[in-house]
């Protein structure tokens, strides 16, 4: 090779010191690291000097010790114990669990909880009680204690979050257990920063994040700083805004008691959400900014952060994703926001939640009206006696869901902008839930929205294991009704044929008549043609109805009773076709199950 070539050819080679390779923890062969983020190294110590990196629990078996928190009774679940002691004395057989889930930063993901019941005992004794194998990495000294937890597979960008005690580590959430917790704010600072970020993709270049690789971040230990408690604090009340969290106290569109105009009340809303999302936005400005400056990595690395970064709930740039226009990133936002209002107001209606009284009211097995009347004598807007809501498609209950739902929007806002307010939940949900319909009243289409998406909507929400079911006669939508699963019990089904099935068939068929007698009166071909097809879908929900009816009362007959330690897939597949995707939910078709 000739003298030109060899320079020409230089360019494609970097020169590098093996003892540079060796600052690195691990040693990986990062050949192209500047100078300066080598010589930061030489001030870092690993993080493992102040913290044990551990892999989470494998439990063996996650549909047995494994739910999500909202299918099991309340009363069963031990929040926030601080050692295993406290755990066995609580005598509570499930316990929060970390375990991975969506990229999100500083706090949240808390939907899990881990079968612990009397210290454990069937997960540390798996073998002996006939299982195959054992479960693993159970860390005993350190579940129930504070730590930083990871989500172990990520899609591209790593997410850390603070676990407070309380609770258990999975396999899928990988724990830094912090020795003096005084370091946890620096520490969480540290990885969630592009710093953090940066040496992270230095020691491990993959997108499996594992103990090892945190034990050796190069951490600096530095003065504390507040903008990790910051960004924490406003994680965890973003996170607490939305239903999915046990600690969901109420709805943020109802908090202001001063206004009663929903449209104003909205905006009032968005308004402290992008306070929220700037807020948070600069405190993670800062907190690159200080990290940056402390490893000298002006020239590598910049403080700012998009949007789609910020992760909060709220935030429709992290929420929604994609490369979607502001216009719509807001369309969607106003239409979830007003979605989860109708949510709200249908857990108030099944007792879940009350105006009166901020949490959750009823979410054990087997409450009832008068659980409720005990904690709230005198409700503004008082449960369902039976936890059983029609969703029919026109009005045949007066109790329905729809008309409760315009009462419940009375007395919450009054009756002064009553229209007004329906006309905007009808238009939110029509700006992406459900189509429009040119004409349509807005109590029309909110009654569209509860039969056609309403329970689509409450599956996605709840991770496939609803809490409200949809018992349902079939494609024609005779009848279909939802039951809250916590206040479900023997006789619900016998309740749901005598209150609602066997007299809807008595309407149906006296409806039908007034049919027929107004197409025989008629003198308009086109009203015969709208009446005879309306009749013509009449009888063929009246088939359904009866042969829903038949079914209803063979299983009311069975008296059926659940278990909700066994979870919504167990518990789901017990009623047959009685209820809708039920393969979506157990994962098998209802002719299996039955």
């Amino acid at each position: 090779m000739s003298q030109e070539q060899n320079k020409d050819m230089s360019q494609y080679f970097y020169r590098a010191s093996a003892a540079d390779f060796m600052k690195i923890p691990g040693s990986p062969v990062a050949y192209w690291l500047s100078k300066d983020a080598l010589n930061a190294l030489d001030a870092t110590i690993p993080l493992s000097t102040i913290s044990n990196p551990r892999k989470g629990m494998c439990t063996r078996d996650n549909d047995y010790f494994v739910r999500l928190w909202h299918e099991v009774s309340l009363d069963r679940i031990g929040f926030e114990c601080d050692s295993r002691e406290s755990a066995k004395l609580s005598q509570k057989k499930w316990f929060p669990y970390q375990k991975g889930g969506d990229f999100r930063n500083w706090y949240g993901n808390h939907i899990n909880v881990v079968n612990w019941e009397n210290d454990g005992y069937e997960l540390l004794n798996m073998e002996s009680l006939g299982w195959s194998g054992n479960s693993t990495n159970h860390n005993l000294e350190y579940i129930f204690k504070p730590a930083i937890i990871w989500s172990k597979i990520t899609s591209s960008i790593p997410s850390f979050r603070v676990s407070p005690q309380g609770y258990l580590y999975d396999d899928a959430a990988g724990l830094c257990a912090v020795k003096n917790e005084k370091d946890i704010n620096n520490i969480i600072g540290f990885l969630v920063s592009k710093v953090g970020r940066f040496y992270m993709s230095v020691i491990n270049p993959t997108l499996n994040i594992q103990p090892g690789n945190m034990a050796s971040m190069p951490f600096m230990q530095l003065e504390s700083k507040s903008w990790s408690k910051g960004c924490a604090d406003i994680s965890q009340k973003d996170w607490d805004d939305f239903e999915i969290s046990w600690d969901y106290s109420t709805l943020p569109l109802i908090r202001n008691s001063d206004e009663h105009h929903l449209p104003k009340i909205y905006i009032n809303l968005l308004t402290q959400w992008r306070k929220s999302i700037l807020e948070m936005k600069c405190l993670e400005e800062e907190n690159n900014h200080f990290f940056i400056e402390a490893y000298s990595l002006q020239n590598e690395l910049t403080p700012d952060v998009p949007l789609k970064e910020i992760t909060l709930t709220c935030n429709p740039h992290y929420r929604y994703g994609g490369n979607r226009s502001e216009e719509e990133l807001e369309t969607l936002l106003q239409c979830d926001t007003l979605r989860e209002l109708v949510s709200y107001a249908i857990g108030c209606m099944m007792g879940r939640y009350s105006l009166d009284k901020p949490g959750l009211i009823l979410a054990s097995q087997g409450e009832t009206l008068q659980d409720y009347l005990c904690q709230i004598p005198s409700p503004r807007f008082a449960p369902d006696d039976d936890a059983i809501l029609p969703l029919t498609d026109q009005e045949w209950f007066a109790d329905d869901a729809t008309n409760r739902f315009r009462d419940f929007v009375r007395v919450v806002w009054g009756d002064e902008h009553l229209q007004e307010n329906l006309d905007f939940v009808a238009e939110s949900l029509c700006l992406h839930a459900i189509k429009p319909k040119r004409g349509e009243a807005a109590l029309d289409t909110i009654r569209r929205y509860l039969s056609t998406q309403f329970f689509k909507d409450h599956l996605r929400t709840y991770k496939k294991r609803p809490i409200y079911w949809l018992f349902s006669s079939g494609k024609h939508k005779a009848f279909e009704c939802l039951v809250y699963l916590h206040r479900y019990n023997e006789s619900t089904l016998a309740r749901m044929r005598t209150e609602y099935v066997i007299p809807l068939t008595a309407k149906m068929a006296t409806y039908v008549q007034k049919l027929e007698a107004d197409k025989d009166a008629s003198t308009s071909a086109a009203e015969v043609k709208r009446l005879e097809k309306e009749i013509a879908q009449l009888h063929k929900q009246q088939a359904e109805l009866s042969e829903f009816d038949e079914k209803l009362r063979h299983y009311a007959d069975q008296r059926i009773s659940l278990d909700l330690d066994d979870g919504v897939k167990v518990n789901y597949g017990k009623f047959g076709d009685l209820l809708a995707e039920v393969k979506a939910v157990t994962g098998e078709s209802p002719e299996v199950l039955s």
